[in-house]
Formats: structure tokens, sequence, C-alpha cells
């Protein structure tokens, strides 16, 4: 096996809000595919507000599978858009926190083949300032041991509120040997991007990616209102072109599982001259 077989790269990208977030994560891509060396051997979005910023529709999923994620991790949101119901159980790609309670539909986990290695992808949601869910700590602690023999390399997407339970987390996930934590929800990029424990990849958040002006992909002037007057004032996603695309590249020994190195993306780029 020669040296860049042994690692896998990923690279997972934050929140996709909306029309905006989906237009920042195409250029993004298309950019990276129409180069010959491809920098990553698996992509990972969290998609659960890419449907004008609340839950995903069918169509956006198929949209997003078309320009290169393979895997599609989401969040409390979810379920907003009532479509998930009829195709969820048939996306091979997408998958919803785990600590939704047994019968709920998707699945909380898949594994991936991914040169000639096996990655596993989990969901879990936070429960602080959260609904109520089923424990994430008891899950990893029944499920990790089944998941680490059929896949060395495991990447968790923990959609949480808070920074602490978020930190917690993925120490706790460290000494399980999991190999990345990897925060979503909040839509802003922390910089603590770090390996835990010499092995597991963390973040607190990996951002999201949406209209750069915006509060955090919604219009300020609804925003503003609803924050002023404490009226449920409709949220509107922000359709500046001046897009926003968050992420983090790790790279993976492809036979242990241990992360060898994070870094964060933040990019922010005019295109208001660029049909999309």
């Amino acid at each position: 096996m020669n040296e860049s077989n042994k690692q896998v790269k990923v690279l997972f990208i934050g929140d996709i809000v909306g029309r905006p977030g989906r237009n920042a994560v195409k250029h993004y891509l298309g950019d990276l595919l129409s180069s010959e060396e491809k920098p990553y051997d698996f992509i990972i979005a969290n998609v659960e507000n890419a449907s004008h910023g609340f839950g995903l529709t069918e169509k956006n999923h198929n949209e997003l599978a078309e320009i290169g994620i393979n895997c599609f991790t989401s969040g409390n949101h979810i379920w907003d858009k009532k479509d998930i119901y009829s195709y969820i159980n048939n996306s091979d790609r997408l998958i919803r926190p785990m600590n939704y309670p047994k019968g709920t539909y998707g699945v909380g986990y898949r594994i991936f083949e991914v040169k000639n290695t096996k990655v596993a992808v989990m969901n879990f949601l936070g429960r602080t300032f959260m609904n109520p869910v089923d424990s994430p700590w008891e899950l990893v602690e029944k499920e990790i041991e089944k998941i680490k023999q059929e896949a060395p390399i495991v990447i968790v997407d923990f959609h949480a509120e808070a920074t602490a339970e978020k930190i917690c987390f993925g120490k706790f996930c460290s000494e399980y040997k999991i190999s990345a934590v990897l925060g979503t929800h909040t839509h802003v990029q922390t910089a603590d991007e770090k390996i835990v424990n010499d092995y597991t990849a963390y973040i607190s958040d990996a951002g999201f990616c949406g209209a750069y002006n915006s509060v955090i992909g919604m219009s300020y002037e609804g925003s503003l209102k609803r924050l002023k007057t404490s009226l449920p004032e409709r949220f509107d996603i922000d359709e500046n072109q001046v897009l926003e695309f968050n992420a983090v590249a790790m790279c993976f020994d492809a036979v242990s599982g241990q992360a060898q190195s994070i870094e964060r993306i933040k990019l922010i780029k005019d295109y208001s001259e660029v049909r999309t």
C-alpha cells in the first residue's frame, strides 16, 4: 500500500442554508471537481437547512447528491419539509440524528466504502437547550464497538447548541477512538479545531454556507423585527450573492482511523455577476 492509500481525506461542510448556501457549495465543489487531482476522497455536508432554511426537499437532496456530496447529515430541522417522510428511507446517503426515539423514519448512521476502507458517519443531537431526545452518551457506549468492527474511520456530526456540551462530547468520543467529532447547529464557525487525545479531530462548530451579510443565513430585517418585538415574524433567507463557505478538511489513517490533521476552511466571495 503506497502512502496515499494509507490516508483518507475528508471534507465536512457546515450547515447549508437555503439557495445561497447550495450555490456556495456548488461553486466550491465545481472548482474542485473540475481539477484533475481530487483533493478529497469523501465529502459530507449538513443539509438540515438546505431548503429555504428549514428542512430538505427531495429535489434539493438530489441536486446536492449530483454535485458530489457523498453523505448528508442533519439535525432538529430535518422534519420541516414534509416530503422527507416519502424519501428518507430510500436515500442511500442521508442520515438523521441517531438519538431520536426508536421507530423514527430514516437511520442514524451509515457506513460507506472509501478507498478500500470503510467510513462510518454518525449523527447525534445535543440535549442542552434542545428538545428532549435519547442520550447520545449512552448510544455511543452501546453502539460504537460494533460500528468500529465494521469501519475503522468513524465521523460524528454532533448537532448541538452548547459549546461546553460539544467539547465534553468530543473528549468522551475520543476515549472510544472515534475519528472525528464535528459540531453543527450554531452556523458560526469556531476557531478551536484540534486533535483530542492524539486521536479525534474536533471543532465546536464547522460553520455554515450561505449569504455572508445575513443573520446565520436569514435576512437581517426579519431577524431584527422578531428579536425586537418577540412576535413570530417569519424568517426569510437572505438572498445576497456575497456568499460564505465554511468547512473543515481532515486526513485520517485508513487502517487505524486516527485523525492526522484538521483544518478550517472559510471562503467569502461575491457571485453577483455569476449565473447560478
